[in-house]
């Protein structure tokens, strides 16, 4: 019975997923001119990272950091600028992120098969681009 409704109802489920989600706006990408930069950054933090734990080869470490220098840089793009001038910019939020942009680019580049130091690698990367990426600092309103 239940592969009756798998073979029954799995088909016409994926296509109305699929449709439905071609008709439905997106917002632009929010990465900025810096993308570039904090990708290269974020490649060299993560190919050091990457020799230092033993895990994976340059490349994969590279592309992860990448991946990660990137994440972080969409992160902090998608904030209105209003919010980045009054909350500046956090370490402990850009760090995170690029955890996870490492977790889930080490799980698609293969070349790591340990979760903690893909997730090490990103956040040293993410780190990396917060305390290298020169933006305007917080500013404290009287």
């Amino acid at each position: 019975m239940q592969h009756i409704l798998k073979r029954a109802f799995l088909p016409s489920l994926m296509a109305a997923t699929l449709s439905s989600i071609s008709f439905i706006p997106v917002q632009s990408a929010s990465a900025d001119d810096r993308v570039l930069n904090n990708a290269a950054i974020g490649a060299g933090a993560s190919a050091l990272t990457g020799a230092l734990t033993g895990c994976g080869s340059f490349l994969n470490n590279a592309a992860t950091g990448a991946a990660a220098g990137a994440a972080v840089n969409g992160a902090n793009g998608l904030r209105t600028r209003s919010d980045r001038r009054v909350n500046g910019r956090n370490i402990l939020r850009d760090a995170g992120v690029g955890a996870g942009a490492g977790v889930v680019a080490g799980a698609v580049t293969g070349g790591c098969r340990n979760t903690l130091k893909n997730g090490l690698n990103g956040a040293a990367a993410g780190a990396a681009v917060h305390i290298l990426d020169r933006r305007p600092a917080k500013v404290r309103r009287r």
